[in-house]
């Protein structure tokens, strides 16, 4: 080799260890360019993986919420899961709303979950803003994802602006309680604020006086709770002698986590009045049916909250019961109190238990929901008897939020027909479980309101 040779030989040497430092100083310095990315795959990064798909929220099958909401948010996934779906939440799904619908943000659960205004959907409620209990998304953010569904929701394109995902500007709304009714049209009942602690569940229930002391009819009742409860129910008691301390705080878990056993107790003694899964709910009877409040009548109000944040964030709720002239009562609305006692299931093993319950006067079923307890998977309610027989009429798999489906159209059910309970249970334990009042025990109860013809 001449010393020409030698000389490009060595200078190629360097050339080649020179751009293989730069490449790997690139690799190890660069991140993607987002004008690379299309507009769902930036929407995966910013948005849906760290606030979304994460561990008992959206990211696998195995979260404890999965059961009821049914859609896993994680990567590769995520698409598939949301652009054309169906969504679970029955309401929304009688609306004609998909998950993600193209080119229709408004018709889009995604889009309502992730706006916590609900003006864009003419006040209509279809569960709990996104993401439950932790910090909201920034108005650029929301934007973004309202301009991806607009342009058509592509897998591929990118079709938002990215500039948007940088803007951290977030809008909040001071939280403005239901006004009290004026005096003689109802009556508010409050769970004053509260503090929820940093990464805590907190759910609680305090029993309050309605103050009536004469019966009164309720015809229409409004609840409302600060962002970041999961419910708010009105529950009446089974039996009034064995009551809660009228005022006092109960918290279902103890400042460790673990179950207040005495709080669990009173839970078996409840009856559902009234009650939402949205932030705020108005529900009115069909016209000349009421419910019958009773005088003296107190109710237990429970609420439950989420907090994913690192800061201390304040619960409450209120109810508003709005009450009419006896005169104009036609039909007095009932609780349904349908419980199947004869629970048996064996250790290590899933079972499907039914029940059905023959009505001996026409009913017209207005709203249905359901209770049991951590071994429930699935509760179905079925219609018993008539041209509809096993028609299902109700379905929820999460017993510890449990579906409160309302009927445009009331159930038109016989004398001499009902209801069937369908509860399917999993014992994952080493030991049978029977009925019973604790939270090792089990229960299947249908609850809702119905009038009798």
């Amino acid at each position: 080799m001449n010393l020409l040779t030698s000389s490009r030989f060595v200078a190629g040497i360097i050339v080649l260890s020179l751009l293989h430092l730069t490449a790997c100083q690139k690799t190890a310095t660069d991140t993607t360019d987002p004008a690379a990315l299309s507009s769902f795959d930036l929407m995966q990064q910013k948005i849906l993986t760290p606030s979304c798909a994460t561990a008992g929220c959206h990211a696998s099958e195995r979260d404890p919420s999965f059961a009821q909401h049914g859609l896993v948010l994680a990567e590769g996934v995520a698409y598939q899961n949301l652009v054309g779906i169906d969504p679970k939440n029955g309401d929304a799904r009688t609306d004609g709303l998909k998950r993600v619908k193209a080119f229709a943000s408004l018709e889009s659960l995604l889009y309502y979950k992730l706006d916590i205004t609900a003006s864009h959907h003419s006040g209509r409620e279809y569960g709990n803003p996104m993401p439950m209990g932790g910090e909201l998304l920034s108005d650029g953010k929301i934007e973004f994802v309202r301009r991806w569904i607009e342009a058509g929701a592509p897998r591929q394109s990118a079709v938002a602006d990215a500039a948007l995902l940088d803007d951290e500007t977030v809008t909040v709304a001071d939280y403005v309680p239901l006004p009290v009714p004026s005096a003689g049209t109802g009556v508010q009942l409050r769970i004053a604020p509260f503090d929820i602690q940093p990464n805590f569940e907190r759910e609680l229930f305090t029993r309050k006086s309605v103050g009536n002391a004469q019966d009164v009819y309720v015809n229409r009742f409004a609840i409302k709770m600060r962002s970041g409860s999961h419910h708010f129910i009105a529950y009446n008691f089974r039996d009034k002698s064995l009551l809660p301390g009228l005022n006092d705080v109960r918290d279902l878990r103890n400042a460790d986590n673990s179950m207040n056993f005495l709080t669990v107790l009173s839970m078996a003694n409840h009856v559902f009045l009234a009650g939402s899964q949205a932030q705020q709910q108005d529900y009115t009877f069909p016209e000349g049916a009421a419910l019958l409040i009773p005088a003296g009548t107190s109710l237990d109000l429970n609420v439950h909250y989420v907090n994913k944040t690192n800061a201390v964030m304040k619960g409450e709720a209120q109810i508003n019961l709005y009450t009419v002239d006896k005169s104009t009562v036609q039909r007095v609305v009932q609780t349904l109190d349908l419980g199947n006692s004869n629970l048996a299931i064996p250790a290590n093993n899933r079972v499907t238990l039914s029940k059905s319950f023959v009505f001996d006067k026409p009913r017209k079923v207005l709203a249905l929901t359901s209770h049991m307890h951590k071994l429930g998977e699935k509760f179905v309610i079925r219609l018993n008897g008539g041209t509809r027989h096993g028609e299902v009429v109700y379905t929820s798999t999460d017993w510890e939020h449990p579906d409160i489906i309302t009927f445009k159209t009331p159930l038109d059910v016989k004398a001499g027909e009902g209801l069937t309970s369908e509860i399917t249970y999993n014992n994952t334990t080493s030991k049978a479980v029977r009925f019973g009042l604790t939270s090792e025990d089990e229960m299947g109860i249908i609850f809702g309101y119905y009038y009798e013809e």
